[in-house]
């Protein structure tokens, strides 16, 4: 077994888990930023699911690391999202 797809399987699962607290989150407080960055964590967890399965060469790889660009993106919008927007949380 090769080192590297092992540790982007790890790290796939370990955003996944992370997706879901924020899925958790949300649905407690209702707030948007926790669904920008479950959103975030299952595209990062996709792009490293995809690293370790495909083996991608040099020609597919921008492809897949532009994946995790939109979830990093995504993590700046929530953040801005939630420092220009006060939301009140469902009672």
């Amino acid at each position: 077994m090769k080192l590297v797809p092992f540790l982007h399987t790890m790290s796939a699962t370990a955003a996944l888990a992370t997706g879901l607290f924020f899925l958790r989150f949300w649905r407690q407080t209702g707030h948007r930023v926790f669904v920008y960055f479950g959103a975030a964590f299952w595209l990062m967890a996709l792009s490293w699911s995809l690293l370790a399965l495909v083996n991608p060469d040099d020609e597919t790889r921008p492809l897949i690391y532009s994946i995790r660009l939109v979830a990093y993106v995504l993590l700046i919008v929530g953040m801005l999202v939630r420092g220009t927007i006060t939301e009140q949380p469902p009672e």
